[in-house]
């Protein structure tokens, strides 16, 4: 039975409009979106009907949760949306697409992709760093395809760019069942270690802004 998409919570996912160079890039997202589905939330994504996009997408319409795909006009026909099943918005532009998937989702899944992934990814992980939103944010580094990535942004807070804090915006699941653990159930961000005489006096407070 297929879930009314008014009423379900949505995930937002970003991810490759093709498929990789190997299998088990397609196998994590059909793995995920059947995962999704089972926990009866519903899928926001970029619209594609191919590659990483188009398996996610496929694995939770069949397993009956709604999906809500985002486009802008110029990759209408490109990524091929499938209408038939899934509710399509078409928009003027890249950032409205950005902008209107980050206020339907309440976090976000970020899978193996190419420059818009890491697009997408890294402003998602401003917008929290900047407190215009603050919503779970969470790699699936199934595989290790991130280790890349996450060696990287460990050497900005080496180097001083970032803070630890501010790291830790962007969370690591091995798998699919553990970063859903955390977008769906969401546990508190890790903090710096605080004194034991502050600790008892302070609020957590939100990621400072850059400067």
């Amino acid at each position: 039975m297929t879930m009314p998409a008014s009423r379900v919570e949505r995930v937002g996912v970003f991810c490759g409009a093709r498929p990789g160079a190997r299998p088990q890039h397609l196998r994590l997202a059909t793995e995920f979106g059947e995962a999704l589905a089972q926990r009866g939330t519903g899928l926001v994504y970029g619209a594609g009907g191919v590659g990483i996009m188009g398996a996610v997408a496929d694995a939770v319409l069949d397993a009956g949760a709604p999906v809500t795909g985002v486009i802008p006009r110029q990759l209408y026909e490109r990524e091929q949306p499938d209408e038939s099943r899934t509710e399509v918005i078409v928009v003027e532009t890249m950032h409205e697409r950005k902008a209107l998937m980050y206020r339907l989702a309440v976090g976000f899944a970020v899978l193996p992709g190419g420059l818009g992934t890491l697009d997408e990814l890294l402003e998602v992980a401003t917008w929290n760093q900047l407190g215009i939103h603050h919503k779970p944010l969470v790699l699936v580094n199934q595989g290790g395809f991130f280790d890349p990535l996450l060696t990287l942004l460990d050497n900005m807070v080496s180097d001083g760019f970032i803070s630890q804090e501010e790291r830790f915006v962007i969370q690591v699941a091995s798998g699919v069942e553990e970063a859903l653990d955390r977008l769906i159930s969401p546990e508190p961000r890790p903090e710096r270690p605080t004194p034991p005489s502050a600790a008892a006096s302070r609020t957590p407070a939100a990621p400072t802004a850059a400067t």
